[in-house]
């Protein structure tokens, strides 16, 4: 059973040891890191770009607590395995959601300023999203991730034992075979780019933790920043780890559809409070889908808006919040209301265009509860892995929950191993690569890659659009290799290199799956298995060789 968030403290790391290394600067990493720091351990922190600008910072709707009187651990367990379609791992689901409680307790307890109700458990206002039987939903307003992420970030930086480098990118994971040695493979560190000097570092580690978030950029249309370019679930697989579940896109039903917006979400919560989804006319169609209207499980949503946008040949639908009231609106969507505004919409008077948008990778690279990854000494956190919590579609605001959990069992199992001796590491070698000639060729496949995947693999699939989809990100997969092999690292170059990596494993888990359940629809295999299980890619042992 992994550790909970009230482990003994180790003893403080000796100097001579190397630190942990976590790639991303999310809710995910920032846990883990805060908490190893509280016992003593040196961590360095790698964001590829701003702090404050990965998935966290953009998260609306809030996290899951089991909380109020009227909840209990097996409603929020019975949620979380109805939304997942049948393949939730039922051990992963309990653990999380007996932890929920405490995970929100430590945010509190950490400055985070959630939205107050006297009237509510820990004085906090719960919200409800699509799939939960009960208000459990603590937040703060409508923008819960920024204002957690400011809380942990500011603690961050006060802590001498952290340190946070901006605009550092992982380019690979360094292991055993970097060494080439014959023992059990481990991971001893990255290879980390620093984008201004454009200088590759060997960065040795007791351990590394891959907290890049998901894979959204590898679609033309996502709700994610610019970072969700599945660079931690490439980089475990090309080091020789499983990855599970890659089939599984959750699409987010109501992104705005505005043409100086492309990537602004309207948080689930809306309908939660009793938005309602029409078509031009006005007419409400959901229920037409699903017995549960708008509070349909998000997977449910997006089908009915994408059935209903082909259907009647529309760009978008409409979310009409309007007989909520301004007041209502102001208080708990200032967000929202405030930058729908700046795009001239009203919300508080006319309806909000939406169109589904890619929003979360359910799957990932395979770990346990405390976050440790098929290599010793690589772990993994947040929406990078595959724990077994979302099965085949993700239960609103799990995710944040899912951070702070394993966030915290995962510094444990690392202060439970123990400080790691410094081990000499072979520099990044460059001395065979020049600059790139044009830098058009990575703009070009990026583009292809993007539009290729959301014609082929978005949220209504056909074996022959897959088998299409997978022929060409092959021929993809080898220009961009060849491309790596002969000119200096980008990070453009890095996140392309990642994103076709990630775009296969999507596209062979889709192929691997013959029937139809949760986010992953296919037209050739419409049924639901009776039983069915998760999608398990292994990499051949020659692949994982050759780097």
């Amino acid at each position: 059973m992994p550790a909970t968030f009230d482990s003994a403290a180790s003893q403080h790391a000796p100097s001579t040891s190397s630190p942990v290394v976590i790639v991303g600067a999310g809710l995910a990493g920032l846990t883990v890191a805060l908490h190893l720091a509280r016992h003593g351990r040196r961590v360095i922190v790698l964001a590829k770009r701003g702090l404050s600008e990965g998935a966290t910072a953009w998260a609306q709707g809030g996290i899951v607590g089991v909380l109020g009187s009227d909840d209990s651990i097996e409603s929020h367990v019975r949620d979380t395995q109805d939304a997942g379609a049948g393949i939730v791992d039922e051990h992963t689901a309990r653990f999380i959601a007996e932890n929920s409680a405490r995970a929100v307790e430590w945010l509190v307890e950490n400055g985070v300023p959630f939205t107050e109700d006297a009237d509510g458990p820990l004085g906090l206002h719960l919200t409800r999203e699509g799939g939960h039987a009960v208000r459990r939903i603590a937040h703060a307003a409508d923008a819960t991730g920024r204002a957690i992420h400011e809380s942990l970030l500011a603690q961050a930086q006060a802590n001498d034992l952290i340190t946070l480098r901006e605009r550092w990118i992982a380019v690979d994971l360094i292991t055993s075979r970097h060494l080439q040695r014959e023992e059990v493979p481990r991971v001893y560190g990255v290879y980390a780019l620093d984008i201004d000097s454009r200088k590759v570092e060997t960065i040795a580690a007791s351990a590394v933790v891959l907290a890049t978030g998901g894979v959204g950029k590898v679609y033309r249309y996502t709700s994610n920043p610019d970072t969700s370019t599945g660079d931690g679930i490439a980089m475990a697989w090309r080091a020789g780890c499983r990855a599970a579940n890659m089939e599984f896109i959750q699409f987010h039903p109501t992104c705005l559809y505005h043409p100086q917006e492309r990537s602004f979400l309207i948080t689930e919560a809306m309908r939660g409070e009793g938005a309602q989804l029409k078509l031009p006319d006005g007419t409400r169609f959901m229920f037409a889908h699903d017995d549960r209207g708008e509070l349909a499980p998000r997977d449910i949503v997006a089908r009915a808006i994408d059935f209903e946008m082909k259907k009647h040949g529309i760009d978008h639908v409409w979310l009409d919040a309007t007989h909520l009231g301004e007041a209502f609106l102001k208080e708990h969507f200032p967000t929202i209301h405030a930058r729908c505004l700046q795009l001239g919409i009203d919300i508080a008077k006319e309806p909000i265009p939406v169109v589904p948008a890619a929003h979360y990778t359910c799957g990932g690279m395979v770990t346990d509860l405390s976050g440790r990854s098929d290599l010793p000494g690589l772990f993994g956190v947040g929406e990078t892995t595959y724990t077994g919590l979302h099965g085949a579609n993700r239960l609103a605001s799990n995710s944040l929950l899912e951070c702070v959990v394993i966030g915290h069992t995962c510094a444990d199992a690392i202060l439970a191993d123990g400080p790691q001796p410094v081990v000499a590491l072979p520099e990044w070698d460059e001395s065979q690569v020049d600059d790139a000639d044009e830098q058009v060729v990575i703009a070009h496949n990026w583009d292809e890659l993007r539009m290729l995947m959301w014609n082929y693999v978005g949220i209504v699939r056909t074996t022959k659009r897959l088998e299409r989809a997978l022929h060409r990100i092959e021929l993809l997969k080898g220009e961009i290799d060849e491309y790596y092999a002969h000119f200096r690292v980008t990070r453009d170059l890095l996140e392309l290199r990642n994103l076709v990596v990630c775009a296969e494993l999507i596209v062979r888990s889709a192929l691997n799956r013959h029937e139809s359940r949760g986010l992953h629809f296919s037209r050739d295999f419409p049924r639901t298995l009776p039983v069915s299980f998760p999608t398990v890619l292994t990499r051949p042992a020659t692949s994982r060789a050759q780097g």
